[in-house]
């Protein structure tokens, strides 16, 4: 098996059983999503296997160490370009905003666009999935939510459209602006 079927295996496994805040949708498909959008943007087997691992850290039992014995390198600094300190330690709904500012840190720093479009992908991913809820919820879709101030997720989203700019010639990034702008309304 190469890394990408090997991150495959690894992904279903670390998120069995668990299901979406959006629903009960399992949550597999969240990371099979964002490999299929980033596989549009690059074949790099790495930055696939990435997408498919995006998650594990953040979510799951799986640490960063797990990711690195097990994929090597590259595939670890893509997670972790990904992965926010979730600081258990405070509620969710409190560390929200800090741990926004330090993930946006990492994007406008890095100049590896494995990285952006890893990014790209599972913000789309995510905003496909706000899309059909704000279709259905209105503003209440925000209530599942960690941050329920639409206004911040809008800042959050607007900026990561911002930084990836440098993917702006790509159908993904031309989605992604249009859901944003959808959601949030156009600037």
């Amino acid at each position: 098996m190469d890394v990408f079927e090997r991150a495959m295996d690894f992904a279903i496994k670390a998120h069995a059983g668990q299901l979406r805040k959006t629903g009960n949708t399992p949550f597999i498909l969240h990371p099979f999503e964002v490999a299929n959008i980033v596989a549009t943007m690059t074949d790099d087997r790495d930055v696939l296997a990435a997408a498919l691992l995006h998650d594990t850290v953040e979510d799951t039992a799986v640490t960063a160490d797990d990711i690195l014995a097990t994929f090597g390198p590259r595939v670890a600094e893509l997670v972790e370009a990904e992965t926010e300190d979730k600081r258990p330690d405070m509620p969710s709904e409190d560390s929200w905003l800090a741990r926004k500012k330090e993930s946006l840190v990492t994007l406008e720093q890095t100049d590896d666009m494995g990285v952006r479009q890893l990014w790209l992908g599972d913000k789309l991913s995510n905003m496909r999935s706000f899309y059909r809820l704000h279709q259905e919820r209105g503003a209440k879709l925000w209530d599942t939510f960690n941050m329920n101030d639409p206004q911040l997720q809008g800042w959050y989203y607007r900026e990561i459209l911002r930084l990836t700019a440098s993917l702006s010639h790509s159908a993904a990034w031309q989605e992604y602006r249009w859901l944003v702008d959808q959601v949030f309304g156009e600037e």
